[in-house]
């Protein structure tokens, strides 16, 4: 798992993701630790407060980009969430631009993809930033009213991205309330299922390496 967080303070959403995947190693990207790509059978793209666009102080974020074009090339699976996604179509020429905080339940519409089997549309949307222009060979498989990039699939390497957090859930509520001007109505998280995705992610990872 590839973390990316450049705020100590702001490594909760890490915290999670790395609960989902007690096995994983950890590799902090922004302290200078690489993926040893050739003992990899799979990889996970955490988000960040940094932004995409912000290489000039943060010049690791332009290493990243290689670093994805290099799982793309090797075909290893990968999944980015949030800046994890916005990463990833960056790095095969899309475009990623501020547009503003959305903290809340959404509804988005999630395309029949393997990715999303037991998914249902409610999700968490925890961002400022957004892809405006997917990358080369990825394709849409989600959508929101604010993100029309809300999610995408490689059309032939196994990487999928989502831009909600289907790692944060109603115990972060607190967090969520404290820092953002988080709205729930008129959802609930007992209508979010997409940790189902990380199931997901696991059985294409296992299918795409057999």
């Amino acid at each position: 798992m590839v973390r990316n967080e450049v705020d100590p303070d702001s490594e909760y959403h890490c915290d999670a993701l790395a609960a989902r995947f007690p096995t994983a190693e950890e590799v902090d990207f922004v302290a200078g630790e690489r993926v040893p790509l050739d003992d990899a059978d799979g990889v996970i793209l955490t988000g960040s407060t940094a932004g995409v666009y912000e290489s000039d102080a943060h010049p690791w974020i332009a290493e990243q980009e290689a670093f994805v074009r290099e799982l793309v090339e090797r075909e290893i699976p990968t999944l980015g969430v949030c800046f994890g996604h916005q990463i990833a179509n960056t790095a095969l020429g899309g475009v990623v631009e501020k547009v503003g905080t959305t903290a809340a339940l959404v509804e988005a519409t999630l395309a029949d993809n393997p990715l999303f089997d037991g998914v249902g549309p409610v999700v968490v949307s925890l961002h400022g930033d957004a892809v405006t222009e997917r990358g080369r060979d990825m394709e849409i498989i989600a959508s929101a009213d604010h993100a029309r990039v809300f999610g995408t699939a490689h059309e032939t390497a196994p990487l999928w991205t989502v831009q909600f957090h289907p790692e944060i859930t109603a115990a972060h509520r607190d967090q969520l309330v404290e820092h953002f001007e988080w709205q729930e109505e008129p959802f609930s998280f007992e209508d979010v299922t997409a940790e189902r995705i990380f199931e997901n992610f696991v059985a294409l990872a296992v299918e795409a390496t057999t």
